[in-house]
């Protein structure tokens, strides 16, 4: 099963949910499948199995998670399929579920029960038609690409003046904020949170002279780990960091210094340590989400080493993915980005230009993070890739977020 997770952000670009969205099968190599019980969440609701394979706090601390049911899988026994707190699920449906008796029959009897509604891709000719099931979502998600939203709130607000409208589909900062100046969604989707923001000619306080050099340092090949030590010794928040680090791994021992902690994660694990921690700092000011996705996407790319036979450019993935929010951070192009940090010609090739080994695997990660399956299917096709290599691939990538963390 393919599973990917979306942020729904507040005003202030914090994560307040996510979305999961799932494909159990490649329907690219199995097209027939798309007309039979095989089709997705038919016989289970993916999203509700997922998350219990996961665990719900795995995905998201003490916030709601939309689960999409279909047509069909709405009248699964879902109490049977959920195991979390009810208030923690969000059952998201769409305009394929039709505003008849036996469907508004169902949703009104999985309300009575404690289940809360979500619904998105309805058109604005279609919402007279789906009263008797807009009465009972908490939310409705507006496609901001189909429906002018200002507009469409009115409607809203006249009948279902308690239902939380989320603006959906949102490209752009710019476009985030002109919503958000409507002041009528509380909630808001999109990729616009991991494109860099275009500032034109504003001066962009650099990065860190430490940091700099730190990078440099351990991405440049073999280092000096006493070198390392004196550097992150000049920053406060790199110490405090390394110290919390080393001492889950000091059990009986004490951490006696700065150099003691360096050598005890040893190279390897110090150079990735160096690196996510960085990444932590610079994104202090940014969304959570910007760093969450840094992460995963570095744990994701490396996972996929295997799976496209780049096992020996594993750590490059890892540094790829990392960096792949750079431009975002510090708000300038990946070109200017770079021009600072030493990072490998196959790592800029990808994260510049697009090209090079490792730019196939940067491009499976961004179509993957959209729930782009069909191109994803098409790659995954190209490459031989099996769903469950993915799969594995992705859900790895959750748990060592969540552990690191």
């Amino acid at each position: 099963m393919l599973v990917t997770l979306i942020p729904f952000f507040d005003e202030n670009m914090a994560v307040r949910s996510y979305s999961i969205f799932t494909q159990k099968n490649n329907f690219l190599l199995n097209p027939l499948m798309l007309g039979t019980a095989y089709n997705d969440a038919a016989a289970r609701i993916d999203g509700l199995e997922f998350i219990d394979k996961m665990g719900i706090d795995t995905l998201s601390d003490n916030k709601e998670v939309f689960v999409t049911v279909t047509n069909t899988s709405i009248f699964m026994d879902i109490d049977s399929e959920c195991h979390v707190a009810k208030e923690r699920i969000v059952l998201l449906i769409d305009n394929t579920i039709p505003p008849v008796d036996m469907y508004i029959n169902r949703i009104r009897e999985l309300c009575n029960k404690g289940y809360k509604f979500a619904i998105r891709k309805l058109h604005v000719t279609e919402f007279e038609q789906y009263r008797a099931i807009l009465g009972m979502m908490k939310y409705v998600i507006l496609n901001s690409k189909k429906i002018a939203i200002d507009i469409a709130s009115k409607y809203f607000q006249k009948l279902f003046p308690k239902i939380t409208l989320c603006a959906g589909n949102i490209d752009t900062m710019e476009q985030f904020e002109k919503i958000k100046k409507y002041g009528v969604c509380s909630l808001y989707e999109g990729e616009f949170y991991r494109l860099p923001v275009t500032k034109g000619d504003t001066e962009i306080v650099p990065l860190k002279a430490n940091y700099i050099q730190l990078l440099n340092m351990v991405n440049s090949g073999d280092f000096d780990l006493t070198d390392a030590a004196d550097i992150i010794s000049k920053d406060t928040a790199l110490t405090m960091l390394l110290l919390k680090m080393a001492n889950t791994r000091a059990r009986n021992s004490e951490i006696t210094s700065i150099r003691h902690a360096v050598a005890m994660l040893g190279q390897r694990d110090l150079k990735v340590w160096i690196n996510t921690a960085i990444i932590n700092v610079i994104c202090a000011d940014k969304p959570n989400e910007i760093m969450r996705l840094s992460l995963i996407r570095a744990k994701f790319a490396e996972n996929l080493a295997g799976v496209f036979e780049l096992s020996l450019k594993a750590e490059e993935l890892f540094i790829m993915g990392l960096f792949s929010i750079m431009d975002v951070v510090m708000e300038k192009s990946m070109a200017e980005v770079l021009k600072e940090i030493r990072i490998s010609k196959d790592v800029a090739d990808a994260l510049i230009d697009k090209k090079g080994n490792l730019a196939p695997v940067m491009d499976f990660i961004l179509k993957y993070e959209t729930a782009d399956w069909s191109d994803v299917s098409r790659q995954m096709i190209l490459h031989k890739i099996d769903v469950m290599q993915v799969h594995d691939a992705y859900m790895n990538a959750l748990v060592w977020y969540k552990e690191i963390i």
